[in-house]
């Protein structure tokens, strides 16, 4: 097993605390060579994330041909030619469970493919234990026409996004951060995103593009953000070109990538060690309020954020509550938590009190949730 090396970034010392030492000689390194045996020798339960962009088997049978006779710089290469189906599952298989096997259990997994595959590769995660949370269709922009005219264009291609298994629980899924840099929209399952192209793509000494299959950085870029966090190991087990190790060293991500092709290997390092780490500030984890600490209502009266006999109304000014002095609420001779009298004046049987309850700021009603707000900054300061 040969390995290609480069310097690794500063906070690789967290991983190295973190993961067994034999890790060392895995992390942010390409290593050229099968996957199967490579991630055998790897510790078990070490990588956060794994991308797999494997062999689609496209069953090419002899070149193909635009309307003028040119040739298309198709993927004709061998490691895509598999003898049988059989052949391609029994490998799908093998390099799933290797995989599986160093996926620590909050891990989970993505995969890519098109028709050609990707169904063989579903049924195989399934029958493997894996858990699949997504399909997410990546719509391209800019596909390549078909050129016999005897199908539709094939304008996308599909990922599968998987927990290790069923009883999977905490693993990274960036909702917040995702919807808030969507316009406060849940991002859908269908990602619209080009093919790489220009200065991005990859290209040899005589021009020809090198990597037949190379990834747009934007979708590399999206999974991670998506489903992982600042220092996590990636694992990419058909590193190609290296979008994945490039894409990782930008968003402040480790990556360990294993290529069979000594050229695109090669090729992959030199891109890697261009990239330039964004900022730490800027991969900050999105803070959201479930992570903030928790702040109890009696600690906005404690700082006189709020009078005892302040009268607190909804926003619609329909209901009214009086402060007492303990961080309770009086409504009509009940008391209770914000939350329980919330619930009781709407006949509710539940209710978000910080959200309900309004108190009036110059004559403009304002949601007590701004009071918790100068509360939790106070206590991070």
């Amino acid at each position: 097993m040969r390995q290609l090396r480069r310097g690794a970034p500063s906070s690789a010392s967290r991983i190295s605390r973190e993961s067994p030492a034999a890790f060392e000689r895995h992390l942010d390194r390409i290593h050229v060579g099968d996957c199967i045996p490579i991630l055998a020798a790897m510790p078990p339960a070490s990588v956060d994330l794994v991308f797999a962009d494997p062999p689609y088997n496209l069953q090419l049978e002899g070149a193909l041909k635009r309307p003028d006779e040119s040739v298309v710089d198709a993927v004709d290469d061998d490691w895509d030619k598999f003898a049988s189906f059989e052949a391609y599952d029994a490998f799908t298989r093998a390099w799933l469970l290797a995989a599986k096997r160093v996926m620590k259990p909050t891990a989970t997994l993505w995969v890519i493919g098109s028709y050609h595959n990707i169904f063989r590769v579903g049924a195989a995660l399934q029958d493997l234990g894996f858990w699949i949370l997504n399909d997410v269709v990546w719509r391209k922009t800019n596909p390549m026409p078909n050129f016999r005219g005897t199908r539709f264009q094939n304008a996308h291609e599909t990922l599968i996004w998987a927990a290790r298994d069923k009883n999977a629980r905490g693993y990274t899924f960036n909702y917040e951060a995702l919807k808030a840099g969507n316009e406060d929209t849940q991002v859908r399952s269908d990602w619209t995103i080009p093919l790489c192209t220009g200065p991005e793509r990859l290209k040899d000494e005589s021009g020809r593009k090198l990597h037949p299959t190379q990834k747009p950085e934007a979708l590399l870029a999206r999974v991670m953000l998506a489903a992982s966090k600042p220092g996590d190991v990636v694992l990419d087990p058909f590193f190609g070109s290296g979008t994945t190790g490039a894409v990782a060293r930008k968003l402040g991500r480790h990556f360990v990538g294993i290529e069979r092709d000594a050229n695109y290997a090669a090729a992959a390092e030199a891109r890697i060690a261009a990239v330039d780490p964004l900022p730490e500030a800027t991969l900050a984890p999105f803070a959201t309020k479930r992570d903030a600490p928790r702040v109890a209502f009696a600690a906005i009266v404690e700082r006189g954020l709020l009078q005892p006999g302040t009268m607190l109304t909804d926003g619609r000014s329909r209901f009214v509550a009086r402060v007492r002095a303990d961080g309770t609420l009086e409504h009509n001779a009940t008391v209770g938590s914000i939350h329980r009298i919330g619930a009781l004046v709407q006949g509710a049987e539940a209710c978000n009190g910080w959200t309900f309850w309004h108190f009036s700021d110059g004559g403009r009603l304002r949601p007590i949730d701004e009071l918790r707000a100068v509360v939790r900054d106070e206590l991070a300061a």
